[in-house]
């Protein structure tokens, strides 16, 4: 039989692993399989099990069916206001924090005075947690000693930005904003950097604008991008966590679902079960928004 690189091969030159080999696969791919399983893939489908129960973590777990999801959706006021914000969190995100991340990596890759010193500047908030720009956002929108109201002079009857529902929820999507955005600005400006530049130059030679060349020939060729992009505002607005519970406990008008999960399995009321469908309803949506972005790019792999 042939050889190759020392490796006894097949009539059809199919690699044979070794023992050792085996092992080592074994080892590089079980064990991180297995961690997912046990960290990841174990709790979900444990909480979609307690989500048909009526459990408080130390009794006897009560199977109720369906009941939890039907209190859920028609007997519990805090869900729907908090479906909203979800909402209005990705709506934020996409609409607004997104388009301008794209704007800023345009203006950074055109190679504007003093880009490395801007994209430094606007990615910084990307390193920092979501709970520690929650209390940044306290720093800034304080009613009593935050920068927002020493700045316009607001002193004799400060504005309360965080305290008002009215105005909470857009403060603190801002807030959110205001990372989201250098995130987005780096993954598309390294898209930029790779787009070939004799598509830019074509474009130039039939007469194109910059506008008509970035839409028609520069954006297209960042599919890729944008579906990453895409899923990262999806999973950003859904999960949304660390920063309403770091401004005021998610509470007076900054209700979000992961909010409510959290409240009913570790809070007082020890709602695991009714947490638990709260959390498999979330975790439906958010299936939903990254099955839809994985087969439109399935799609169009087929179709190039």
């Amino acid at each position: 039989m042939p050889f190759i690189s020392g490796r006894r091969t097949g009539r059809r030159g199919t690699r044979r692993y070794t023992r050792r080999d085996l092992v080592v696969l074994g080892v590089l791919l079980g064990l991180p399989v297995l961690l997912d399983l046990a960290i990841v893939w174990g709790p979900t489908l444990a909480s979609v099990v307690l989500s048909f129960t009526s459990w408080d973590g130390i009794g006897d777990i009560e199977w109720v069916g369906t009941r939890n999801y039907a209190n859920l959706f028609t007997n519990y006021p805090q869900f729907w206001p908090a479906a909203r914000h979800n909402l209005l969190w990705l709506a934020f995100l996409g609409l607004v924090a997104t388009p301008f991340g794209l704007l800023l990596a345009v203006l950074i890759d055109r190679g504007v005075r003093f880009s490395r010193f801007y994209q430094s500047t606007l990615y910084m908030p990307v390193v920092l947690s979501l709970a520690v720009v929650g209390f940044i956002a306290q720093l800034v929108f304080s009613r009593d000693q935050g920068a927002l109201n020493a700045v316009i002079g607001d002193t004799e009857t400060p504005t309360d930005w965080l305290g008002d529902p009215d105005l909470n929820i857009w403060m603190v999507l801002l807030a959110a904003a205001w990372r989201h955005t250098g995130y987005v600005m780096i993954l598309y400006l390294a898209g930029l950097k790779a787009v070939d530049q004799s598509l830019k130059e074509a474009a130039a030679i039939d007469g194109a604008s910059e506008a008509q060349t970035f839409f028609h020939v520069v954006f297209p060729t960042l599919r890729p991008v944008n579906v990453i992009v895409g899923v990262i505002t999806v999973i950003e607005s859904l999960r949304a966590f660390d920063i309403v519970y770091a401004v005021n406990h998610g509470r007076n008008g900054l209700e979000l679902l992961s909010v409510l999960v959290t409240d009913n399995i570790i809070g007082e009321a020890s709602r695991i079960g009714f947490g638990s469908a709260i959390a498999v309803v979330l975790l439906t949506v958010s299936l939903g928004f990254v099955a839809t972005y994985l087969v439109q790019e399935l799609r169009g792999e087929k179709d190039r």
